[in-house]
């Protein structure tokens, strides 16, 4: 069996497909269908950027992608707080994507630092 728990694009390809799959089975009411929107269109970012990352053109491009991954998961963190806020009876699901948001917000911070040059601020 493979571990994907290395591989970042499939990680991130999970986390979409779960909010996709969250949002299927929340209920249809004006809250959510101002949130889910919002959860599954940064969660699919944060993947689309992670691949222009792996074909970056140089090392700046690079770090400005892993950039924007950082930022789009961060704001997925944000609506799904919101979304278990606004579903009680789904919190738990909420927040075990939450809990993947934030585990793949630290690895790619690790990743944007170490992409830095000693001399670069």
């Amino acid at each position: 069996m493979i571990n994907n728990d290395y591989d970042l694009e499939e990680r991130l390809v999970k986390l979409a497909e779960s909010i996709i799959d969250l949002a299927k089975i929340l209920p249809k009411n004006s809250v959510n269908e101002r949130l889910i929107p919002q959860a599954v269109a940064a969660s699919g970012s944060s993947g689309a950027n992670y691949c222009e990352a792996c074909e970056a053109e140089s090392k700046k491009d690079f770090r400005h992608k892993i950039g924007i991954v950082k930022k789009e998961l961060r704001e997925t963190q944000h609506w799904m707080r919101l979304l278990a806020r606004a579903n009680d009876d789904k919190a738990d699901e909420c927040r075990k994507i939450w809990k993947e948001t934030h585990e793949l917000l630290l690895i790619f911070s690790k990743i944007l630092k170490s992409s830095k040059n000693k001399n670069e601020n």
